[in-house]
């Protein structure tokens, strides 16, 4: 409840915000990138010969478009940055309180609360579901290089055809679902570093604990949201 009390009251550390936001896809983009390349490989080389049983082949790029859009690139995305981002949160916010740097904001009369948490838990909220879509994309291009390599097709005409099928409810589902997953990674990791034990295994723990936590509550997430998404499909 704090967290929502203090993100509406001023200042609103704009320019934190965004140098968070630039840490987050920066610490991440490099192996979000070869993920979702690779996955959109693996996804489409394994997807083909069970399709190509049906005569369905062209449905493929369908498959895949729905998959990653739905499942594969929030997922995956949440994940990454959970291992990543969330437990450097963790670790530098617990070392902030082991080195006394917040007790030294309180006493400067600057909200340690306010600029150490909510800008980060603001900034994976925001970065988070950008860099989902950014996965889908990569993980598009991915399987577009495995179907080039059997037939004879153009990038426009795939991603075309990975289009066709997705629609308006899978796009907010996969928005929602990404805002969802970057709000928890920034809540765990803040809340573990602010809460670390005294002393330099504080900040593992706290690193460690931002990672597993954040890890566990993304997977909770994916199933209640997979089920309510089916449920205004049905």
């Amino acid at each position: 409840m704090k967290f929502f009390k203090e993100v509406l009251l001023p200042p609103y550390e704009g320019k934190e915000i965004m140098r968070q936001c630039y840490q987050v896809g920066y610490r991440s983009l490099a192996l979000i990138s070869l993920t979702g390349f690779i996955t959109g490989i693996v996804f489409t080389k394994q997807s083909r010969p069970s399709l190509a049983e049906f005569g369905a082949t062209s449905w493929l790029p369908s498959l895949v478009g729905i998959a990653l859009l739905r499942t594969l690139a929030p997922l995956l995305t949440a994940l990454i940055s959970a291992g990543k981002v969330g437990s450097s949160i963790g670790a530098e916010l617990g070392s902030m309180k082991v080195t006394e740097q917040i007790d030294a904001m309180e006493v400067s009369a600057t909200n340690p609360f306010k600029f150490l948490v909510v800008t980060r838990v603001l900034a994976t909220t925001i970065a988070i579901p950008i860099l989902t879509f950014y996965t889908a994309l990569v993980g598009l291009l991915g399987s577009f290089v495995n179907v080039a390599m059997f037939e004879d097709t153009s990038f426009s005409g795939f991603i075309s055809s990975s289009l066709e099928s997705i629609t308006f409810l899978d796009i907010i589902a996969s928005t929602v679902k990404a805002i969802l997953f970057g709000f928890t990674i920034g809540m765990v990791g803040c809340y573990q570093g602010f809460n670390s034990s005294k002393g330099t295994e504080g900040v593992g723990k706290a690193a460690n604990s931002s990672v597993v936590i954040g890890m566990f509550l993304v997977f909770i997430e994916e199933v209640l949201a997979t089920q309510i998404t089916f449920l205004f499909r049905t």
